[in-house]
């Protein structure tokens, strides 16, 4: 993992920005870089659309007004990091269990673009344990599906999402097809979100400041 990487990534994405904008904020350590180099900007954007409470409070603290998605409409911009990235661009993402409205963000953006350093970068997605938004009740209904599929649900016991739900990380699947998986999964009665960003993937990958 490389600071220098996500500083750069951070920062690179800026050039994505256009005068005017609402720009969609994700979540995370990388994020948190491009919300500084934002602010050198927040004179020329509209403002922008968090996606958790965290980026929230840091948009504020350095005066980038946060507007209700319901009220902006379509974005033209959203940027976030991932926890996992392969050579399609599809993602693993909800490390920081904010992936709901990480979905909801990038589903309403023109443009995704993910920023990221050199150690997200994956083969096969599923490395990192995937993330998965449950209804409370649901949560052991939710993990006996999930071993019906071969995979290790693990509850993330102790942390509650913005939304109040909890979170399953799910070990030991190695992800060949991610869009058939994400699809399988959203009809499983009290999944609200999976942290497979792979129907909608990013439109561009930083890699530091390189494009992938």
């Amino acid at each position: 993992m490389s600071t220098n990487e996500k500083r750069q990534a951070g920062e690179a994405a800026i050039r994505y920005v256009e005068d005017g904008a609402i720009i969609g904020v994700g979540t995370g350590s990388t994020v948190a870089y491009f919300i500084d180099a934002l602010a050198d900007l927040k004179d020329r954007i509209q403002g922008a659309v968090s996606s958790s409470e965290q980026s929230t409070a840091h948009l504020k603290r350095v005066g980038i007004p946060v507007l209700d998605l319901n009220a902006t409409g379509k974005l033209t911009l959203y940027v976030d990091g991932a926890d996992e990235c392969d050579s399609h661009k599809r993602l693993i993402k909800g490390g920081g269990a904010a992936l709901t409205r990480e979905k909801i963000i990038a589903e309403a953006s023109d443009q995704f673009v993910c920023i990221i350093d050199s150690s997200k970068l994956v083969n096969l997605l599923g490395k990192f344990p995937l993330p998965i938004e449950v209804i409370p009740m649901a949560r052991s209904l939710v993990g006996r599906e999930i071993v019906k599929r071969g995979g290790n649900p693990v509850w993330r016991d102790g942390v509650v999402t913005d939304n109040g739900n909890w979170v399953i990380d799910v070990h030991g699947w190695q992800i060949a097809d991610p869009v058939g998986l994400e699809n399988d999964l959203n009809q499983i009665p009290g999944i609200v979100t999976v942290g497979l960003f792979a129907r909608r993937p990013a439109n561009v990958v930083l890699v530091g400041d390189k494009v992938l």
